[in-house]
């Protein structure tokens, strides 16, 4: 931490300001007090002097008078007077006092060391203007040694004519000594002055400066997470106020962080456990933010750092396409991305959301990922589904139609001719209505509305019955048919008519694509789970390994044209499938091209079985 200059303290700094203010108006004070008093001490001073000078004037006329006359008797009589009042007037006011005739000579002083002056002219300005008849002239002098004296001069007439004039010097160093004196006093004064100032304002800056350092130790507290710290409130002024809506916003803060921390939470939460991927850029296009099921859908481990990494580079497409959806408006789009192990690519669904900051235009992108590989499956499924509906009730009814159109035009005359016609009528609609039956069991399983009916059933029985009912179609072609039950098949609980229309189904698929001369075998065991299976297996053309994960969808055929010529319509195995799996099992198929087909039903062990 850096450390606090001392000057740089609210507290010194307070202190120093109260400070500078006493002293500034102390020093304003000491000022005026000191000018006003020297002022009234030079006034007092001249206007006693101006007194005394008039006051000699008087006496000093008549001496003048009688010297101007020649009356030396006179003369010499009043000068004892005047000198007598002379010198009593030096005793009171201490100032040298100068006798001048009207030619400027010095006829008397009372200064004793000075009296060589006697006799000689005073050239002083004062001296002069009052000869010349201008009364009550003062002025302020500086001697030799820096005494500032005051100096006064009045003119002394009779008859209208100046004959003389008094002249007074005082020294003024006295004055000014006491002034001096009270400056000392005023300054020793200020001093104590300014130090219980400094003290008091010290304590008063501290009275002030504490509770804000308490508040600022309070705000590094919370800064490091700490918010368990109250300032302590001491008064009720404004610092206190200041103290206890701090500690108010302290707890509204934790409150508020502590909400904020949920919310977090909640959202972590949200964004691990969403089947969605979540993908948070800022305004660059740089990822700050991936869920886990967005690194499952992109293929990135968990050691993967995607801090480094732009979105477009983790979507695998052009920057140019990305930037033009990241900083646009809300956008999806479908992409295609490839399997690092491999298997067939999954479709994603990416969809765009700027993130607005208010004023500041677009502050990041929120980017969520859709696996929609299923539901694109399921479309094209829904697409094929109708178009191949479409085609197989199409191709009987344009049958239909065209024979209708021939009886009309005469066939019905030949009876041998619209015989068959008809026959050919009634094959085409019975076939349309095994259509229809299919496509409506199937609605059944695909809507959960098909319920199974489960009876204990006895699997040799309906084997036996199986075989029994094709025998004639076996007959035909000249197939054999051989049964392999295992004593511990016994009974089942299942649908008896859904599962014998399963195995009549494969039964007749075996029949129609063995040639003649083949072999079908009827099998069925209890595997080491107590499990039920169930195998059909020929000696037919068998299924091309390309066909195998394909022949149990609806409408799909390995030889379309065989097929249909067969009387299929592609819808048996999709029902044999969704009948399996209502009982809870699963049907699955082996086949080599020439070799032959084996289809295996494996049904779940009952609770009876089970038991036993």
């Amino acid at each position: 931490m850096k450390e606090v200059r001392f000057f740089q303290t609210i507290q010194v700094r307070l202190a120093i300001i109260y400070v500078l203010l006493i002293l500034v108006a102390v020093q304003v004070i000491g000022v005026y007090f000191v000018r006003t008093l020297e002022s009234m001490f030079i006034g007092t001073s001249s206007e006693n002097m101006s007194k005394q000078v008039q006051l000699l004037a008087t006496f000093v006329e008549p001496y003048l008078v009688a010297i101007q006359n020649g009356d030396e008797e006179v003369a010499e009589r009043m000068y004892g007077e005047l000198d007598k009042a002379v010198k009593n007037l030096n005793t009171i006011s201490r100032a040298e006092i100068q006798i001048i005739d009207s030619t400027g000579k010095i006829l008397s002083t009372t200064s004793q060391r000075n009296q060589s002056i006697v006799g000689k002219r005073n050239t002083e300005t004062v001296v002069t203007r009052a000869l010349q008849g201008i009364p009550h002239h003062s002025d302020t002098l500086v001697d030799e040694n820096g005494s500032r004296n005051r100096v006064i001069a009045m003119p002394v007439g009779s008859g209208g004519k100046v004959i003389g004039a008094v002249y007074m010097i005082a020294s003024l160093d006295d004055m000014y000594g006491n002034i001096n004196r009270i400056n000392r006093i005023l300054f020793s004064g200020t001093a104590i002055a300014l130090a219980l100032t400094a003290l008091i304002g010290t304590l008063l800056a501290h009275t002030i400066t504490g509770p804000i350092k308490d508040i600022t130790t309070q705000a590094k507290a919370i800064a490091r997470g700490n918010f368990n710290r109250q300032v302590k409130v001491r008064s009720g002024d404004e610092i206190g106020q200041l103290g206890a809506a701090f500690n108010e916003m302290t707890e509204r803060l934790k409150e508020a962080l502590s909400q904020n921390e949920e919310e977090k939470e909640k959202l972590a939460s949200i964004l691990i456990n969403m089947s969605d991927g979540v993908i948070a850029t800022d305004d660059t296009g740089r990822i700050i933010l991936m869920n886990v099921r967005a690194r499952e859908i992109l293929s990135l481990g968990e050691e993967t750092a995607y801090g480094n990494l732009d979105i477009a580079d983790v979507l695998r497409i052009p920057k140019q396409s990305v930037d033009r959806y990241v900083f646009g408006e809300h956008h999806s789009l479908m992409i295609e991305i490839n399997r690092k192990e491999g298997g067939d690519p999954i479709s994603v669904r990416v969809t765009f959301t700027p993130i607005h900051r208010r004023g500041r235009g677009i502050a990041g992108t929120i980017v969520v990922l859709q696996d929609v590989t299923e539901q694109e499956a399921l479309e094209r499924a829904r697409r094929e589904f109708v178009a191949n509906v479409s085609h197989e009730l199409r191709t009987p009814l344009t049958t239909i139609k065209s024979y209708m159109e021939a009886l009309e035009d005469g066939a019905l005359q030949d009876p041998a001719l619209s015989r068959k016609f008809i026959q050919v009528v009634r094959g085409e609609t019975e076939r349309m209505i095994r259509l229809v039956g299919d496509l409506l069991h199937l609605s059944k399983f695909d809507s959960k509305g098909a319920s199974l009916v489960k009876e204990w059933t006895d699997i040799r029985a309906m084997l036996e019955e199986v075989a029994d009912r094709f025998a004639f179609q076996l007959q035909q072609k000249s197939i054999s048919i051989a049964l392999h039950i295992d004593e511990k098949v016994g009974e089942a609980l299942v649908d008896p008519d859904q599962l014998d229309q399963v195995l009549d189904n494969l039964v007749s698929n075996a029949i129609k694509y063995t040639g003649d001369g083949g072999h079908i075998e009827l099998s069925a065991r209890r595997n080491d789970a107590g499990q039920l299976e169930i195998t059909v297996k020929d000696t037919g053309i068998g299924i091309p390994k390309k066909d195998l994960d394909k022949i149990f969808d609806r409408f799909y055929r390995v030889d379309k044209a065989r097929s249909r010529s067969l009387g299929g319509t592609g819808l048996g195995l999709s029902i044999a499938r969704e009948i399996i799996r209502a009982h809870g099992g699963q049907i699955t198929v082996e086949s080599v091209v020439n070799q032959g087909t084996s289809f295996t039903v494996i049904l779940p062990a009952d609770e009876k079985r089970e038991a036993s």
